[in-house]
């Protein structure tokens, strides 16, 4: 490495964060830039470790174990970016991951958690190293079209336009077969484009890599649903494999009295509606779920829940409270929880530090389940009944909540939003294409084959592996795409 004892003399910063005044006002993203010199300085501190467990996710051990799933080549672009050497950071940062300024955004950063400065002190800032990479490409014109050379006379469906079908799209298109990605929504982009705010993912940021991808050859049709708007039959018949990306879009349900108020949302609902608004009127339309002046509570916690809060915080909420099933992450890994496992730990995201700015105190409260929810004599949500709990084994030795007897509360409120996760995919579209499914309803398919039961189809991301991380889903759809190549060419040269 450049400087072999930087992470002796150099303190992890990340960069700061604007003032919640000014940045509940608008939708932009939450953080400034940081100075180049501060990144190239906050760069110096990865060590060359000689075992980068940062680098070396796998889906065996996921989430349990740490490390980055794309196997991004980590020490190689800190050690370009300390040295000044941006353009070969970024090819080095594009051999791994088709899309680093999604992942340089909103990933949780994995291989952070399996640094190996991070043992003993606060890793290295690999995350936001990756979106500086990326972000100095797209400013200085390195980042453009590159279709393929030649065409394989081959064609390929993806049916879903997340992260995983992106990804999948991109790595097909590149082996040089023509590529459609259907989309059931108006915009391309799944949950890249409606199910993570703008604050956090500027949609102009998803539309500037499908402008690429579109520039490159990838054909994308929007308003589509396979099985509705387009026969199963149709699309195998028109193409030589079909890819399923469409994610795990079931939502877990809260089965409680008063379930059925108005105003008891899903998060994806809620989040999907708003984003929507904003992009087509700027919130003219009215054609949204509006929190301003309410009483808002969120069922539920992860990055979800959060985005939940800083949602309604943006509305201009009379309030917004977060209520969590679990106990309250410790603020250091527990003996039970080493390195290089993933640290459950807590962590207040850009939301919480919002409502803390505005209520003076962190909304999430823990230990604490839904009992029912009441509604006034026109049907609409009006307070919220919680009980606390505490966590004790039963006969089979689970962990179950038991109730506390006298800590029932009432919560005012006028909105319910339900962040409670996903179950799975949905399965009108995997009896059409007659796809078998696991115990967990996900699309049968095993990891870094991912073919179905019926020959030609495949799958990946979410639909297969259950809800989970954007950068996992980019990983999915970039091992799928080499297994699809394989199956129409005989063999194949993609990574």
């Amino acid at each position: 490495m450049g400087n072999p004892t930087g992470f002796l003399s150099v303190d992890r910063d990340l960069p700061q964060a604007r003032d919640a005044a000014e940045r509940l006002i608008d939708w932009q993203e939450v953080y400034q830039p940081m100075a180049e010199s501060k990144i190239q300085e906050q760069a110096s501190r990865c060590m060359d470790c000689g075992v980068p467990f940062c680098q070396s996710g796998e889906s065996k051990y996921a989430p349990a174990v740490a490390g980055c799933p794309v196997n991004n080549i980590i020490p190689e672009w800190n050690d370009l970016v300390y040295r000044g050497r941006w353009k070969e950071a970024l090819q080095t940062l594009h051999k791994t991951n088709n899309f680093p300024e999604f992942t340089g955004r909103v990933c949780p950063a994995p291989c952070e958690g399996s640094c190996v400065l991070g043992i003993n002190a606060d890793p290295v800032t690999i995350k936001h190293h990756e979106y500086a990479i990326i972000e100095r490409g797209f400013e200085e014109g390195w980042v453009v079209a590159n279709p393929p050379a030649r065409r394989t006379g081959k064609s390929v469906a993806v049916i879903g336009s997340g992260p995983a079908g992106l990804a999948c799209a991109a790595q097909l298109n590149k082996a040089g077969h023509k590529v459609t990605v259907y989309e059931r929504s108006d915009r391309i982009g799944g949950l890249l484009m409606y199910g993570i705010p703008n604050m956090k993912l500027q949609k102009e940021l998803v539309q500037r890599r499908v402008d690429l991808l579109e520039a490159e050859g990838i054909c994308f049709k929007t308003n589509t649903e396979i099985g509705k708007d387009l026969p199963v039959n149709q699309l195998k018949e028109t193409f030589d494999s079909v890819v399923i990306c469409t994610g795990a879009t079931v939502p877990r349900d809260l089965n409680v009295k008063g379930r059925e108020l108005k105003g008891v949302h899903f998060a994806m609902e809620y989040l999907g509606s708003n984003t929507k608004s904003l992009l087509d009127s700027k919130h003219q339309d009215g054609a949204f779920i509006n929190a301003k002046d309410k009483n808002v509570v969120v069922i539920g916690g992860g990055d979800t829940g959060t985005d939940c809060v800083g949602t309604a915080l943006r509305h201009g909420c009379a309030s917004v409270i977060q209520l969590e099933i679990m106990p309250k992450p410790v603020d250091q890994r527990a003996e039970n929880n080493p390195w290089p496992q993933w640290p459950r730990v807590l962590n207040v995201d850009y939301g919480q530090k919002e409502a803390i700015a505005v209520q003076n105190e962190d909304p999430r409260h823990y230990l604490v389940t839904t009992q029912r929810i009441e509604g006034d004599q026109n049907g609409n949500v009006k307070a919220v009944h919680t009980q606390d709990i505490r966590w004790e084994k039963n006969d089979q030795g689970q962990m179950i909540p038991q109730p506390v007897p006298g800590t029932e509360k009432v919560i005012p409120a006028d909105i319910v939003l339900l962040a409670m996760g996903f179950m799975g995919p949905e399965a009108g579209l995997l009896d059409k294409l007659e796809v078998e499914t696991d115990a967990r309803s996900n699309v049968k398919a095993e990891y870094d084959h991912f073919d179905t039961n019926v020959s030609g189809i495949f799958a990946a991301g979410d639909a297969r592996r259950g809800q989970s991380l954007v950068v996992w889903a980019i990983d999915e759809g970039r091992r799928a795409a080499r297994e699809v190549d394989s199956y129409l060419m005989g063999n194949s040269y993609l990574p």
